[in-house]
């Protein structure tokens, strides 16, 4: 499960577990997390969690959100990442790394903590690994087990399963969608990031999720992949 750790100089002011869909951040008292300070704002940031990923976005707080020195808007926040917010610094963790299954999404040259010999496979247009699109398992799928064929690019033909309840696809800071399994093995895909959306056959995704169906052609980070659901 998430976690922030809060300091401020070095010294450890709060820790706090990630345990709702939104948590805000700011100096006011109704926030989640407050830090009464005069350099944070009132509502300063918000963290959301879409499925097992934390973004955190900046509510046009006076000092700017800040992540390992850089200023963001909104960003996907990685394991040991350090936001900062005035003076104060929020160190971002996952204490439990083997239960921590996401989309990871590789840029060239970029490696896995931990995979530092494994090689990288090369990537889809809009940065998604044949191999493992999307940072989803390689293995057919079967036994009536919805999956995702990918129709264009390198990986064209591979066909992967959607094993988690929340599967995230997509390419962080340019377009990311989440797959969601829902009672009764029905499926929707929701918009998360991006400018742009990804369209269902031929449709962007609104606001509101959309329910999949077999054969469903989605576009996603100008790559185009089937939803299968025998």
């Amino acid at each position: 499960m998430p976690k922030l750790v809060v300091s401020l100089d070095g010294v450890v002011i709060k820790e706090v577990q990630l345990t709702k869909d939104k948590t805000t951040l700011g100096r006011r008292p109704y926030n989640d997390i407050v830090i009464d300070n005069l350099a944070v704002s009132g509502e300063h940031a918000v963290l959301q969690m879409v499925g097992q990923d934390v973004y955190i976005e900046d509510q046009n707080s006076t000092n700017g959100t800040y992540i390992n020195g850089r200023a963001v808007k909104r960003q996907l926040l990685q394991h040991n990442d350090t936001v900062e917010i005035g003076k104060y610094k929020i160190k971002y963790l996952l204490e439990d790394s083997a239960d921590y299954e996401k989309t990871m999404i590789l840029k060239p040259g970029q490696m896995p903590a931990g995979a530092a010999t494994r090689p990288l496979p090369p990537t889809l247009p809009g940065g998604l690994p044949p191999s493992d699109f999307g940072g989803l398992g390689g293995a057919a799928s079967g036994g009536g087990q919805a999956s995702i064929k990918v129709l264009s690019g390198a990986a064209a033909g591979r066909e992967v399963m959607l094993t988690k309840v929340v599967t995230t696809v997509g390419k962080p800071g340019v377009q990311v969608a989440s797959i969601t399994r829902r009672p009764f093995n029905r499926y929707v895909i929701n918009h998360v990031e991006g400018g742009s959306r990804p369209n269902v056959n031929g449709h962007p995704v609104q606001d509101d999720p959309v329910h999949l169906k077999d054969g469903d052609v989605i576009e996603l980070a100008g790559t185009q992949m089937q939803f299968v659901q025998p």
